[in-house]
């Protein structure tokens, strides 16, 4: 029996009516735009997450913009990341007219490297953008240290990691902002695009609530004292995501389960699991393992046949993508990046897994390494 990467459909089976009615109740309050059911949702994700302040808006995209557009981050600015992770994290920096700085990647963890983070900081430099890959955070004590020396902002991509934490502490609530995303194939998923903007800062949430109704001043009827853009998040999103924000815990806790029990299982010389320093809570949005050599294809091409699902994040990293051949990176600039590209594959971790689903998996990769 085929395994998908991913099953929406039997995490949504046993909350369905809960999730219809919700719906029923927006369409019969003809509330689509903001209004009750986007404050609730914010005020119960604020919760969640423990801090002051949740800004719903269209996507995790937009929650990345609508962040820097509030710091005033813009043309001659530089903005600190990473080249491993998706599009827009760079997208939205380039956007803003500001230049997206990479710096490469921790091998073990893929995220961020904190010890090439400062020879990077120039005069220019704004604030960096720690991406909290796959679901596991970044180490954000040196990163936050760091931007205390130079004066900078930082933005959590925390798109993947709704719910990690670091060192006890809930992963978007270190920096200035934490930005979330609620795609369909997020650990809070929506049916469609949505995401968030969590923080404890009062006026960076009263800026970024006017920058996401096209810069409308609150209470003022018509009244545009800044230019934002239409990044609201719709009342419908908010409503799904409402019914689903209490069960984030079980579903966490599932994913988990599921990557021990791979990592136990898929013990290869050939074949690095997901790392989890110490102190750490990853959350597995994907289960990533690393196929060292040349063995990433030939099995991803073997999972394919099994009926297994995968999927490579990312295959080429962002600084050698075209539309930054500007920037003068060239092959080997950035190699552990580039070694990630070239070498990891996700494979099937949703909560609602069975284990003869998990033992497919575990037995396709285990034929393809062993012979079993």
């Amino acid at each position: 029996m085929p395994v998908p990467i991913l099953d929406l459909t039997a995490q949504h089976a046993p909350i369905r009516a809960q999730i219809d009615d919700a719906i029923r109740q927006v369409i019969d309050d003809n509330a689509y735009i903001l209004g009750q059911h986007v404050l609730t949702f914010e005020e119960n994700l604020a919760a969640a997450c423990g801090t002051k302040h949740a800004i719903g808006v269209a996507s995790g995209t937009d929650a990345l913009l609508v962040a820097m557009m509030a710091m005033g981050i813009g043309p001659g600015d530089e903005v600190i990341t990473t080249p491993f992770t998706f599009f827009c994290t760079a997208g939205c920096v380039s956007r803003l007219g500001a230049t997206p700085v990479f710096v490469d990647i921790d091998p073990r963890t893929y995220n961020i490297d904190v010890d090439l983070i400062e020879a990077a900081v120039t005069p220019a430099t704004k604030a960096i953008i720690p991406v909290h890959l796959f679901g596991l955070s970044a180490d954000m004590d040196r990163i936050l240290r760091i931007a205390k020396k130079y004066g900078l902002r930082v933005i959590e991509d925390a798109a993947q990691a709704i719910n990690a934490r670091y060192k006890g502490k809930t992963v978007g609530t270190m920096g200035d902002v934490g930005c979330l995303s609620f795609y369909p194939s997020k650990n809070l998923a929506g049916p469609g695009d949505g995401g968030a903007i969590i923080t404890d800062n009062d006026d960076l949430a009263q800026r970024m609530v006017q920058l996401r109704n096209h810069g409308l001043r609150p209470g003022t009827g018509y009244e545009f004292t800044m230019i934002g853009g239409n990044f609201r998040l719709d009342a419908i999103q908010a409503a799904v995501l409402n019914v689903k924000l209490p069960y984030l815990d079980a579903y966490t806790e599932a994913r988990r389960a599921h990557a021990d029990r791979y990592t136990r299982k898929l013990e290869e010389e050939n074949l690095a699991p997901p790392s989890e320093p110490g102190d750490y809570y990853h959350v597995y949005n994907q289960y990533t393992l690393r196929a060292r050599g040349s063995g990433r294809e030939p099995l991803r091409h073997h999972l394919t046949a099994c009926e297994i699902g995968n999927r490579i994040y990312y295959e080429k990293p962002l600084h050698l993508q075209p539309c930054y051949k500007h920037l003068g990176y060239k092959p080997g600039s950035l190699p552990e990046a580039e070694k990630a590209a070239d070498q990891v594959l996700s494979i099937p971790c949703f909560p609602e897994m069975t284990l003869e689903q998990q033992d497919q998996v575990i037995t396709a990769v285990r034929q393809f390494f062993l012979g079993d």
